[in-house]
């Protein structure tokens, strides 16, 4: 019989992360609200201020590893908590680091573009290249890999952590485990919820944990909250890469078409923008609870599950996947005016 997980733990990992990380209640806000919040401290994952991409990156850079890689390349977002991260990791790990930064957001100035991961980007080392179209994945993707070549060409030995969907979702491993560990404390503890909110962005995060948990045999339901796309457009990428998941891992996909569910009330304006609900959000988690989170992927999230918890039934019970970015908030000192 196929074990639940398949051959998760068989996959080369670099340990990089502070795990597990914590299970938190939020209790200032569960008495304002009438509703019991808890979060999972993903922002808490150890390296280079944490976040989601920690585990992610386990993963990737476990295989960059096992191919004697001497060099990492990556692309994203200007303000990109996964380009920072491996930029750390590339450091802990001895391995040279080249990423590309992508315009994806509008209108910005200079604090965004030197301050938060960027500053990060440059104290790590990494070296800069820059792409002009900010919705453009498989661009994005031909032009790092074009840099790969040409230090192929020098002699290096180059890894990719890809963009665009159509590679094997390495990073979603990451959540499959970390399934695992969600369960095992919620056991330890007695908790049990009515519903996990997390950001769904690049969806290695959202669909690692969906499918971690299906296939564990816990039905609870997790709502990703869109952060760059519709839900209409972020359901089929959601629901590939569950398909992924199990032809990677050699397990059968426990995720049905219903299991994903997806929110995009709070998207608008769009990426790495804000509206008044994130702002508010962004205010009352530092206020409340001393809880700082980002204004691209956390802060919208979290809006989300204000709103979601409001219409539920006095008592229920909610988890927030903290997914990180803190350093992001310092590139947005403009927009927040200091969480006012």
């Amino acid at each position: 019989m196929t074990a639940p997980l398949g051959r998760l733990d068989s996959f080369p990992r670099a340990a990089l992360g502070h795990l597990p990380t914590p299970l938190e209640a939020l209790p200032n806000l569960s008495a304002d609200l009438g509703r019991q919040l808890f979060v999972k401290r993903d922002d808490c994952s150890g390296l280079a201020l944490g976040g989601n991409k920690v585990r992610q990156l386990e993963f990737y850079l476990g295989e960059a590893l096992a191919q004697r890689a001497d060099t990492v390349l990556i692309t994203g977002a200007v303000q990109s908590n996964f380009v920072r991260l491996a930029a750390a990791a590339a450091c802990k790990l001895g391995l040279a680091c080249e990423v590309q930064l992508e315009e994806r957001v509008p209108g910005k100035g200079e604090t965004y573009r030197r301050s938060g991961n960027v500053l990060l980007d440059r104290m790590f080392g990494a070296r800069i290249h820059s792409y002009p179209e900010g919705e453009d994945e498989a661009g994005a993707d031909r032009r790092i890999n074009e840099i790969a070549e040409a230090l192929r060409a020098e002699g290096r030995r180059p890894y990719v952590i890809p963009l665009a969907p159509g590679h094997p979702p390495l990073g979603a491993l990451g959540y499959v485990a970390a399934a695992r560990e969600l369960l095992a404390q919620c056991a330890a503890a007695g908790l049990g919820f009515d519903e996990i909110v997390v950001a769904s962005g690049s969806g290695h995060t959202h669909a690692g944990l969906l499918f971690g948990l299906r296939a564990l045999g816990c039905a609870l339901p997790v709502t990703g909250i869109c952060v760059r796309r519709p839900a209409e457009v972020q359901r089929p990428r959601i629901e590939s890469r569950c398909r992924e998941i199990a032809e990677l891992i050699g397990a059968p996909n426990p995720v049905a078409a219903a299991d994903v569910v997806l929110d995009d009330q709070d998207l608008a304006p769009g990426y790495g923008r804000l509206n008044p609900a994130l702002r508010e959000a962004v205010a009352l988690a530092a206020r409340r609870e001393g809880l700082l989170l980002d204004p691209v992927y956390t802060g919208r999230s979290f809006a989300s599950l204000l709103r979601r918890a409001a219409a539920l039934a006095e008592g229920a019970r909610l988890l927030f996947l903290h997914t990180g970015g803190t350093p992001a908030i310092f590139a947005y000192q403009e927009d927040l005016g200091g969480g006012a």
